[in-house]
């Protein structure tokens, strides 16, 4: 295995044990509510406060890699992440575990970012592609296989062995971080943006933590209308100050770039379309068709195990017809799949659940390497960290979209149910809904020319153009 694609499996290593831990309590919080004595709707607030710090911290990622080195932040963020875990495993209070989970937030929000900048730096741009589908991996299969671990360790084990289990995997990766990745970093570091700062964190953890809450419904509506509100706010006054000032947390000019402003707004609406997934498909198996949890959870996997085998052929799919093709039909593909995924509450055989999951996790997962890659296909050195922490940003915002959207189409299927019962066929509304806003992507990719990314794909569009001529 070449030292890039070594390289991009660290990092890929560290971002799957935060992906699996952003999504693996959902299923334990009965048994963590009845350990440490409280209600399980209040323990929510573990998982809206991961959100949150996330949210606030993602920004300024970039600056801080190119402060310390990237090797030195991805190093250190390990390490907040497990003593975060840590300290859930230790909690015995709801204030305790809420803070540790703000813990596990700040070390998430740089090891996503920097693990990707990591890559970024150290591998040649003909190589880029193969290294990001292994980075790919993690955040396709890690919140799909999240759910049913957790079940899984808690009903065999101890809820807390969930958090444990972080710690030898957490060591693990600091020493090949340590032995195996150079600390690279920018040779100008500009001047910390702390307006800047403060805008996007009040923005950015207003949306997203007000989108997650009206998607969950852990708060009275009027308050999470509020909430989304007020980042909405924020953020207007944060594009009104980076326009004014000269090195901006978040560099808005970098939408100037058509690769990168393509893979920001098309993967926006691509991710609200399969950031429902983890939402509507449990639910689909389990209530559609009376799956218990486990069996459920099973069958979702099959989908990680499709984005699994997709990772050998990116590169050559994607240097056979280059970027623009891949994305326009591969999407195309992906949301017919997602939108198939509502037909399982019809009941069909499982051979057939099986083969829909399999196929769609490798087209999604071909989808993902494809449009994180072309990110940074145009993208110079300089710009890199912040072209990082804008795309994490972006990504975050999407996915809980994803899950508002999927859960306000099924409440509003059941409001004027007497019983406000939710039916086999309220899934398939939702998922045609739902491809429908992914298959808005589409009309983004088309946008970008033949040649979008040929450094990095090796595609040669005009020999392409020539040959079918002839």
């Amino acid at each position: 295995m070449s030292r890039p694609n070594v390289t991009a499996l660290i990092v890929a290593s560290a971002l799957f044990m935060e992906n699996i831990d952003s999504t693996v309590i959902a299923t334990s919080l009965p048994a963590v509510a009845a350990d440490i004595g409280t209600d399980p709707i209040r323990l929510k607030l573990a998982l809206t406060s991961y959100l949150l710090s996330l949210a606030v911290f993602i920004p300024i990622s970039g600056w801080a890699a190119d402060r310390l080195g990237a090797k030195t932040v991805f190093r250190a963020a390990i390490g907040v992440f497990l003593l975060g875990s840590i300290g859930c495993s230790l909690s015995s209070t709801l204030p305790e575990f809420v803070a540790a989970r703000i813990v596990q937030g700040m070390g998430g929000a740089m090891m996503t970012p920097v693990g990707r900048l990591v890559v970024l730096r150290t591998t040649e741009k003909a190589e880029l592609l193969s290294a990001m589908a292994w980075l790919t991996i993690p955040a396709l299969i890690g919140p799909l296989i999240g759910p049913p671990l957790g079940g899984f360790i808690t009903t065999y084990f101890d809820w807390r062995w969930i958090f444990w289990l972080n710690v030898p995997v957490g060591i693990v990766g600091i020493a090949l971080v340590t032995f195996f990745i150079d600390n690279v970093r920018a040779p100008d570091v500009i001047p910390l943006d702390k307006v800047g700062f403060v805008l996007s964190g009040v923005g950015l953890s207003g949306l997203i933590f007000g989108l997650s809450v009206l998607g969950q419904r852990m708060l009275p509506l009027p308050v999470a209308l509020t909430l989304v509100g007020a980042g909405a706010a924020s953020i207007a006054l944060y594009v009104r100050h980076a326009r004014r000032t000269e090195h901006p947390l978040i560099d808005l000019e970098l939408l100037r770039v058509p690769t990168f402003r393509a893979s920001i707004f098309g993967g926006f609406f691509f991710r609200i379309g399969v950031g429902s997934i983890p939402f509507l498909l449990p639910l689909t198996l389990q209530l559609g068709l009376g799956m218990s949890p486990f069996h459920a959870g099973s069958l979702v996997f099959v989908g990680a195990i499709g984005a699994l085998l997709m990772k050998a052929t990116a590169k050559p799919i994607v240097r056979q017809v280059g970027f623009r093709r891949v994305l326009i039909a591969n999407g195309l593909i992906s949301v017919t799949i997602l939108a198939a995924m509502g037909l399982f509450s019809m009941g069909p055989a499982p051979a057939i659940i099986i083969a829909v999951l399999l196929i769609g996790g490798f087209f999604r997962s071909l989808q993902f390497t494809c449009i994180n890659a072309i990110a940074y296909a145009d993208i110079e050195q300089a710009r890199m960290s912040r072209a990082t922490s804008f795309a994490s940003v972006g990504q975050q915002v999407a996915l809980s979209t994803g899950v508002t959207v999927s859960a306000f189409i099924l409440e509003g299927q059941r409001l004027g149910r007497p019983d406000a019962a939710v039916l086999p066929g309220d899934f398939l509304i939702a998922f045609v809904i739902v491809a429908a806003i992914a298959a808005c992507s589409v009309l983004v990719f088309a946008r970008l020319s033949p040649q979008a990314g040929a450094e990095m794909s090796g595609h040669d569009a005009t020999a392409t153009a020539r040959s079918a001529v002839s």
